[in-house]
């Protein structure tokens, strides 16, 4: 056998190499670059509102990391609940309590330092498990998808129920979160407003 044959061979046995991207793999780092300066806007900004449409961007980018794994399910679940809810009810959570449009010093509690730290920790602890747990695992782009609902499906409710239905309580978090910031204290019956008018009058 020459030595290009034993080279291909190596190759073929060995599986892609991060020396060779492909076009998607291109591509997926360029919208995780533009998906973290995104994050990164929306945790550093001081105007509330524009944090709330960063965060849109970066979840939008998210969802297309998805379609870029061929988990066209999550990227579509990605859209629906968190750009389609999660954000929605943040927006009317910011409109409901009257939050300033413009920047708001209220928006910056001084702990840059500890939630960067904590910032750092988490993420070097996910890609330390991610890395960990796909070292030689590669997604054949060719072949079938992977990301199909019946895939996603069958791993998600055999593997992965106490998970699915722990986050499913997220969107009712959200939900009664904003009821709470939005509710007024309002006098509840006749004696409350008769000392509420005493005491206007006095």
């Amino acid at each position: 056998m020459s030595p290009a044959a034993t080279l291909a061979a190596a190759a073929a046995t060995t599986g892609p190499g991060f020396l060779s991207p492909t076009g998607v793999e291109i591509a997926f780092v360029l919208v995780g670059l533009a998906t973290f300066g995104a994050a990164l806007v929306t945790v550093t900004t001081k105007q509330l509102v524009h944090a709330a449409l960063w965060l849109v961007v970066a979840l939008g980018g998210i969802a297309v990391e998805y379609l870029l794994l061929t988990a066209e399910f999550i990227a579509w679940v990605q859209v629906l609940i968190y750009l389609g809810s999660v954000v929605v009810l943040l927006l009317f959570g910011l409109m409901l309590t009257k939050a300033p449009i413009g920047r708001s010093p209220d928006a910056d509690s001084g702990n840059r330092w500890i939630a960067l730290g904590v910032a750092v920790v988490a993420a070097v602890s996910l890609v330390w498990v991610v890395v960990d747990a796909f070292r030689t695992t590669w997604i054949d782009l060719d072949g079938p998808a992977q990301g199909s609902t019946k895939v996603s499906g069958e791993i998600l409710f055999q593997h992965w129920v106490l998970p699915f239905e722990a986050l499913s309580v997220l969107l009712l978090a959200a939900l009664i979160g904003a009821i709470v910031l939005s509710r007024r204290n309002e006098p509840t019956d006749a004696t409350d407003v008769t000392d509420a008018s005493d005491k206007g009058q006095r």
